[in-house]
């Protein structure tokens, strides 16, 4: 993926908290504390995994090309945490050209993203935009297996493939209606679902 400078670009988690605060009011004045992610994981049941594995539908999503996302696992994995762009030696991979480790709040393991990379760059490099209302959308799908050995934690002996959806959505500068300016709001969210199995 290519690297370009955000101009302006509201997080879609904020956005999605002011949508379920628009129009609530409270006579109180006081509001419980906000629960952690980390006290949310502490508080979730030990069982993640299903017994022997099942199908995973898996929801990743971010509005910047950087290397870190927030993912989302349901179904025979009920899971969540971020998602880092790596090489096979663990090192941050900005390029997204290697592996997509899923840091979760039970373990970790890792996707090969590399061939699904190599289509969303293909796609890119003929993007239409369009120019009336300066904006473009793409989409490519591919497999993605889990790196063998990869499992950490309730992921341990993890094996399967994902059958996943890059989509990219993006709104450019008047001044700069084209792909390679800088976006005003951008939104790259991968999805589809997977048969896993574990141990």
């Amino acid at each position: 993926m290519r690297f370009r400078p955000l101009v302006y670009a509201m997080p879609v988690v904020a956005v999605a908290g002011l949508a379920a605060t628009a129009g609530c009011s409270s006579t109180s004045t006081t509001r419980p504390a906000a629960r952690s992610a980390a006290t949310t994981a502490t508080s979730m049941s030990a069982t993640t995994v299903s017994a022997g594995g099942g199908t995973v539908h898996l929801t990743d999503y971010t509005d910047n090309d950087g290397p870190t996302s927030t993912v989302i696992l349901a179904g025979a994995i009920g899971d969540f945490g971020t998602a880092r762009s790596v090489n096979p030696d663990g090192s941050a991979n900005a390029e997204h050209t290697g592996q997509l480790n899923l840091s979760l709040s039970h373990g970790s393991f890792r996707l090969n993203i590399a061939d699904l990379d190599r289509k969303f760059v293909g796609v890119l490099d003929n993007l239409a935009v369009n120019t009336t209302t300066c904006s473009s959308t793409v989409s490519v799908s591919g497999a993605v297996p889990v790196v063998p050995g990869s499992g950490t934690g309730s992921y341990k002996g993890i094996s399967g493939t994902f059958n996943l959806t890059i989509t990219l959505d993006e709104v450019y500068r008047r001044t700069a209606c084209s792909e390679t300016g800088a976006y005003l709001a951008q939104s790259i969210v991968t999805t589809g679902s997977g048969t896993v199995a574990i141990g």
